[in-house]
Formats: structure tokens, sequence, C-alpha cells
């Protein structure tokens, strides 16, 4: 997979040099690059912002820079069909919340451009034109503001790249943890089993994988149930088993054929 970032700040993508998506950059499982935007400006000062039209507070970012880096990114690629589109991800608070799925579906693509912007935003028009260009995809982190789209940029990459075949030593890991099935992760736990008068879970030392599986799942289910209910929600019925649903029960929700709901306290 190739990734391109561009940023007026790139010194703050350099953790893309550190632990599992550095030795994937070394290893030449991810080909990541990245563009200083000040480089595709023609004045002496660097230019890459301006004021904006009708008033307001803040600058928005210029669309000539953008168009010339986008261009130079899209034309890199020698192996690249004519037309192939890549997929091109804003970091906005007004995008599609990122999450597992998206990372997933991100993971099967050839080439994905993040365009960190700053300021009040990259001039709209540069998304309109990008969009006969790129599959152009406005993505959001979640319901909050940041000074730019570096922090989230480094976020969506940790979580795309080490789904790419390779990155993680153990692909088993990568079935077994959060938002994989729709659940939090279980809690985990590690030697001594006696830690601070707090033994670990007995059924932990059972060496009964059944019940330890079963275990796992159920501890899934609580921990969704109170920390994430939106997820509980958003299950399907079908999918649950007697086991589920006994859980399920217990932590006050009511499986129906069309749904999953919270019971009404009383």
């Amino acid at each position: 997979m190739r990734i391109d970032v561009v940023s007026i700040f790139p010194e703050y993508l350099a953790a893309l040099d550190l632990s599992l998506i550095g030795k994937a950059r070394r290893d030449g499982l991810l080909d990541v690059n990245v563009h200083d935007l000040r480089e595709y400006t023609h004045d002496r000062h660097r230019t890459v912002d301006d004021t904006p039209y009708g008033g307001g507070a803040g600058m928005v970012m210029k669309a000539e820079p953008w168009s010339e880096v986008l261009n130079g990114i899209r034309g890199a690629r020698e192996s690249a069909a004519p037309d192939e589109r890549p997929v091109l991800i804003v970091p906005s608070p007004a995008g599609a919340v990122f999450n597992q799925k998206m990372a997933h579906d991100l993971a099967e693509e050839e080439h994905l451009v993040f365009a960190c912007g700053r300021y009040e935003g990259i001039d709209e028009r540069v998304v309109e034109w990008a969009g006969e260009r790129f599959d152009v995809r406005p993505v959001s982190l979640g319901d909050y503001v940041l000074n730019g789209g570096e922090v989230a940029v480094l976020a969506m990459v940790e979580a795309v790249g080490r789904l790419i075949p390779g990155v993680v030593g153990n692909p088993e890991s990568l079935v077994e943890e959060s938002h994989s099935d729709g659940l939090l992760e279980y809690p985990v736990y590690t030697k001594p089993s006696e830690w601070n008068e707090r033994p670990i879970p007995e059924v932990l030392l059972s060496g009964n994988h059944a019940r330890i599986a079963r275990w796992r799942r159920d501890e899934q289910f609580r921990r969704t149930a109170q920390r994430r209910p939106d997820l509980i929600a958003a299950l399907e019925p079908a999918a649950l088993d007697k086991d589920d649903r006994e859980v399920l029960a217990e932590c006050g929700f009511e499986v129906q054929a069309d749904g999953v709901t919270a019971r009404e306290q009383r």
C-alpha cells in the first residue's frame, strides 16, 4: 500500500517511523511519503493561507498549493492506471466518523492520500476539484475539534496500517480485539496470578478453553453494556446465541427479532 500525507508540519509525522508502522515501512510493506505543502508555494513567504471571503475569524488554506501537491502525488505512481482514483482522506470535524469498519475498508485500497488541513480548513473548491481525480472522503475522529489534521492522520494510518498483512506479527491478535466483532475487548491479565491481593479470574487457570472462550465473550458483553451501550443496540439479533442473550439480559438488555434494546428502568 502507498500512503501520502500532506502537511505544513511534516515533522509532526515523524512518529510514522516508529513502532510497527515504522518497521512496516522499512520492510517494504508500507510505502509512506510525507509532503511539505509549503514546497508547493511560489512566493518568498511560502504562503499557504489567506483571509476568508465573507469575513470571519481565522484563515483559510489556499487552493493553488493543494492542487499542485495533489497533482504531483497522483502522477508519481508510474504503475497506476490512467483512470485510477486514489482515496483522498480529508480529516474534518464535518466528516464521517472513523471506525474499525472504515479502517478495514481503507486497508483494501492500494493508495491513500491524507490532506492535513490547518486554520479554518481548506478552500472548499479544492475538495470539489479533487473529486474529479480522487475518491474524496472527509473523515472525523469524533465530535471534537483539533488544531490540524496531523493527529487524526497518525491515528488513521496506524489503524489502517496494522491491518495490512504482515504488519502485525500475530494476525490472530487482530481478531480478538475491541470492535472486531462489534464489541469491546475482554479484560486481559498476566503473571503473577495474584497481585496486591487481587487474583485473576479462576476460569483463566482452568485450562478449559471452551469455558475461557465463553467467559471472555460474556465479559465483552458486560464491558460493552457498561461503557458503550450504543454498540449493544447495534448488534444483529440473529447472530446472538442463547448464552449471549442470557448475559445481555443480566446487563439490562432485551433481544427481540427486530433489535436489541435496553429494558426500561422501573
